[in-house]
C-alpha cells in the first residue's frame, strides 16, 4: 500500500488491508485483517475494537503492511503471530514444528479418556507438544515422555510445557521414533511429578525416577514403561507433498508432512514397535489421513493388534485408530 501521506485511523487501516486479502482470494479477510492489525499494534481484540479512531503513525503503519504482506505470501495467521490455539491453549510455533489443528483434539479427548489414573503417555513426533501437554494439562496425576526427530520442534514444544506449567511432568527425547527410549536418562518424569522438563539436566538433582524396562519381546510385549502411545505422525504420500496448498506446503516442516512413498511409512514403525514400550493393557491412538482408516487398521492387525477402531472427527471424516496390544 505504500507509505502513508494522510493520517488513517487504526479502523480505516484494518478495512483497507481487509479489502487488499479479499482481493487476493482470502475467504477470511476480515478475520485476518483485524488479527494481524491488532498483533502488529500490540492490542487485544476488545482494544482494537474501541480504538478505532485513533491515528496510526507511519511506524505502526508500516509494521501493519509487513505482516499483511506475509499474509499475501501465503503464509498463515498463526505462523506470522507466532502462536496457535489448541484445546483452549495457546501453543508457540517455530519452522521445525506443525501448527496444531482442531481435528487433533479428538486425539487428545481419546486419551484423557483412555489414561489410566497415574498414567503414563508417550508421543511421538511431539512437534510443538500440544498432544502431550493438552492431557497433562487436564490430568494433574498423569506424566508424560514426548519425542521428535527435530530439537528445534523441541525447543518450541519445552517452552510450551514451561508455559502452561506441566514442564516437571513430561521429558523431551531427541531422535527417531522409539529409538531415544532405548537408552532413556535417569530424570524421567514418574508419578507425582518432580523430574526435569529436559533430558539434559543433572540427574542428580530432583527425582531420579526410574521408569520400568522397555521391552518384553515383540510376542505381546507388557514389561514396557507406557500406558498410552499417541502420535500425529507425518502421513502425507511423498508425490502428494508438492501439490499441498501453497500455506503447508512453503510453510509446514516437510520433516512433519512426508509419510513416505505410501503416507504409511510411520505406522509401519509404530504398529512393530509400539508393544515394547507398552505395559499390560496399554493402548495405542494415532491420528491418520481421512482415507486411510482401512489401510492404517490392516497394518495393525498384521501385527497382532486387537480392539482396532477407527473414530471420525467432527466433520464426519476419518481421524483416529485406536487399539490395544495384550
Amino acid at each position: 500500500m505504500g507509505e502513508l501521506t494522510t493520517p488513517v485511523t487504526i479502523g480505516a487501516l484494518w478495512r483497507q488491508w481487509r479489502d487488499v486479502l479479499a482481493e487476493n482470494g482470502s475467504p477470511s479477510a476480515v478475520i485476518d485483517a483485524k488479527r494481524l492489525t491488532a498483533h502488529a499494534l500490540g492490542l487485544g481484540d476488545l482494544d482494537l475494537a474501541v480504538r478505532e479512531r485513533d491515528v496510526v503513525d507511519a511506524g505502526a503503519a508500516a509494521r501493519v503492511e509487513a505482516l499483511m504482506q506475509r499474509r499475501l505470501t501465503g503464509e498463515s495467521v498463526a505462523r506470522i503471530i507466532g502462536e496457535r490455539e489448541f484445546y483452549g491453549l495457546a501453543f508457540a510455533l517455530n519452522p521445525a514444528t506443525l501448527e496444531p489443528r482442531p481435528e487433533t483434539e479428538l486425539l487428545v479427548d481419546m486419551a484423557l479418556t483412555a489414561l489410566p489414573p497415574g498414567g503414563r503417555l508417550l508421543d511421538l513426533g511431539t512437534g510443538t507438544g500440544c498432544i502431550p501437554i493438552a492431557v497433562l494439562a487436564n490430568r494433574p496425576d498423569a506424566t508424560a515422555v514426548a519425542v521428535d526427530l527435530s530439537e528445534e520442534a523441541l525447543d518450541a514444544a519445552r517452552a510450551n510445557a514451561e508455559r502452561h506449567g506441566v514442564a516437571e511432568r513430561i521429558a523431551f527425547l531427541q531422535g527417531s521414533w522409539f529409538e531415544p527410549l532405548a537408552h532413556p536418562p535417569p530424570n524421567l518424569p514418574r508419578k507425582g511429578g518432580g523430574a526435569a522438563s529436559s533430558v539434559s539436566g543433572d540427574p542428580a538433582q530432583g527425582t531420579e525416577a526410574h521408569l520400568p524396562p522397555c521391552g518384553g519381546g515383540r510376542e505381546g510385549g507388557g514389561r514396557g514403561a507406557f500406558h498410552l502411545i499417541v502420535s500425529n505422525p507425518p502421513y502425507i504420500a511423498s508425490a502428494v507433498v508438492p501439490t499441498l496448498s501453497p500455506e503447508v506446503r512453503a510453510f509446514d516442516p516437510a520433516l512433519a508432512l512426508d509419510g513416505g512413498p505410501d503416507g504409511l511409512a510411520p505406522y509401519r514403525i509404530i504398529a512393530a514397535e509400539a508393544p515394547l514400550h507398552l505395559a499390560f493393557g496399554g493402548g495405542l491412538l494415532v491420528e491418520i489421513g481421512y482415507d486411510q482408516g482401512d489401510a492404517v487398521a490392516a497394518i495393525l492387525a498384521r501385527q497382532g493388534w486387537r480392539d482396532i477402531a477407527v473414530h471420525k472427527d467432527l466433520a464426519g471424516l476419518d481421524r483416529v485408530v485406536s487399539a490395544h496390544h495384550l
